[in-house]
C-alpha cells in the first residue's frame, strides 16, 4: 500500500495541536502570574479556572484546525508527515519544559 501523504484535515489539525500547546503553555503561565484578574476571571466564568483553560483549548484547536484546513491546498507530501511530526513533538516538548521550568522557578 503506498502512502500519498498528508491529507488537508491530518496537516491542519496536526498544525493546529502545535499550535494549541503553546497557547496552552503560555496560558498557564499568564493566569499563574496574574491570579487577581486572569485567574479570578477564568474562575468565575465557568466555576474553575481548569474548565475554562480547557473549553479555551478546545475551542482554540477546533478553530485552528478547520481554518488551517481552509487554507490547505490540498493532499502534501509523503515528508509533511515527518515535519509535521517533528513540529509537534517539538511544540509539546518545548509546552510542558515550559510549565515544569515555571513551576520550578515559582515554588
Amino acid at each position: 500500500m503506498e502512502s500519498r501523504g498528508l491529507g488537508r484535515y491530518s496537516l491542519s489539525f496536526g498544525l493546529s495541536l502545535a499550535v494549541t500547546s503553546v497557547l496552552n503553555a503560555l496560558l498557564v503561565v499568564i493566569k499563574e502570574l496574574n491570579e487577581g484578574t486572569v485567574l479570578a476571571w477564568m474562575k468565575q466564568a465557568t466555576g474553575h479556572h481548569w474548565v475554562t483553560h480547557g473549553v479555551f483549548n478546545l475551542v482554540v484547536f477546533v478553530l485552528l484546525g478547520f481554518l488551517f484546513a481552509a487554507m490547505s491546498r490540498g493532499p502534501t507530501t509523503k515528508e509533511a508527515f515527518g515535519n509535521l511530526t517533528g513540529i509537534v513533538v517539538g511544540t509539546v516538548l518545548a509546552s510542558a519544559s515550559t510549565i515544569a521550568g515555571f513551576f520550578l522557578v515559582v515554588s
